[in-house]
């Protein structure tokens, strides 16, 4: 059983602590406990990021996020018990309390089973020119470029293979000889890595054309200059769960307006509010895709993703919204750049 302390949180505590008791450990939960260790409820990192849609201030507690009856098992309960409860709810998670719920321990699906493997192709756009970087890629593409002692792109695929994901494709282009001379194959990495290698700019999906065997499973694609330690299996889960064709992460981005602004209703003020902060979503530039959408990708020409996605939504077929919690940084210029090396240090050494 996991060390279940460290994930512990009280009713009081706010949504944004919750949230880094999340990103920190390895469970992907908090566990709401009194002052007794008497279990109040359990927070996924689906109750966050179902909050975040809500746009509910981080200093919400979490008392008001958490699922308030979660299911458990009592610690007389055999091993093979609690895989076959988690099993048969299907559950990542299960606390374990004793007769009066004071919370005694917590075991997980991976506990039980081991790391899972996913077989879902992941395909990472490696491609792009990076001109907005100037002379940084003047001789080597945007992907290779070093932040903290390895490659971007090499910390990507790393992470994706940290959590199960072992079928790669990189589009390359620009300088394409360099990224798969220094990728190969994947032994390296534990992985499988083919090239969708495009013969001219091909868009962020365009390149999907030029899979040669339409997958049976989601297929996960990711601009290959973000820095992120976002949660993929999450991700992939959430897609599932949703049931939709595609699933797009975002990024919650505030922007302020320099001024008061004054809101009017026929002719008259009802409200004033002085330098007001606008809440946006952004597009994260990481996606899961239904392998039915590769067939709208259009062959030899320039694609973009929003294009696609823009079919999924005037089609009125579901598009899901992943919005993202963890670290998260894209990198396309000079300052991108120089930010991810301190963030690097920070959150990835």
């Amino acid at each position: 059983m996991r060390d279940w302390r460290k994930i512990c949180v009280g009713p009081d505590n706010s949504l944004e602590h919750t949230m880094r008791v999340i990103d920190a450990g390895a469970e992907r939960i908090a566990l709401v406990v009194d002052a007794d260790d008497r279990l109040l409820g359990l927070v996924t990192d689906g109750d966050v990021r179902r909050a975040l849609l809500r746009h509910l201030a981080l200093d919400t507690p979490v008392s008001d996020v958490m699922t308030p009856h979660p299911i458990v098992a009592h610690v007389t309960h055999s091993r093979e018990d609690r895989r076959h409860l988690m099993d048969q709810r299907g559950l990542y998670h299960i606390p374990i309390l004793d007769s009066d719920r004071h919370l005694v321990g917590l075991e997980t699906l991976r506990d039980v089973m081991g790391k899972p493997l996913h077989d879902n192709p992941v395909v990472l756009m490696a491609g792009g020119l990076g001109t907005r970087l100037g002379p940084l890629t003047k001789d080597r593409p945007k992907p290779l470029l070093e932040v903290g002692p390895r490659p971007l792109l090499q910390t990507i695929v790393e992470s994706l293979a940290a959590s199960g994901f072992r079928k790669f494709y990189l589009a390359v282009n620009y300088h394409a000889d360099q990224i798969m001379d220094y990728f190969g194959d994947g032994a390296d990495y534990g992985v499988e890595i083919s090239y969708l290698v495009e013969s001219k700019r091909l868009g962020t999906a365009g390149p999907l054309s030029l899979m040669t065997e339409r997958p049976d499973l989601p297929v996960l694609v990711m601009n290959g200059d973000i820095l992120t330690k976002i949660d993929f299996e999450s991700l992939l889960s959430f897609h599932k769960g949703r049931k939709s064709l595609a699933t797009m992460s975002v990024r919650e981005y505030g922007m302020q307006v320099p001024f008061g602004t004054v809101s009017v209703v026929d002719g008259y003020a009802v409200e004033l509010r002085e330098k007001p902060t606008q809440q946006y979503f952004i597009n994260a530039g990481i996606y899961v895709l239904d392998p039915s959408l590769l067939d709208r990708v259009p062959k030899d020409t320039f694609f973009d993703m929003p294009d696609l996605l823009q079919q999924v939504i005037d089609r009125k077929e579901r598009l899901s919204v992943f919005p993202i919690h963890e670290y998260w940084h894209d990198i396309g210029r000079p300052e991108d750049f120089e930010r991810a090396q301190v963030d690097y240090q920070a959150d990835f050494a």
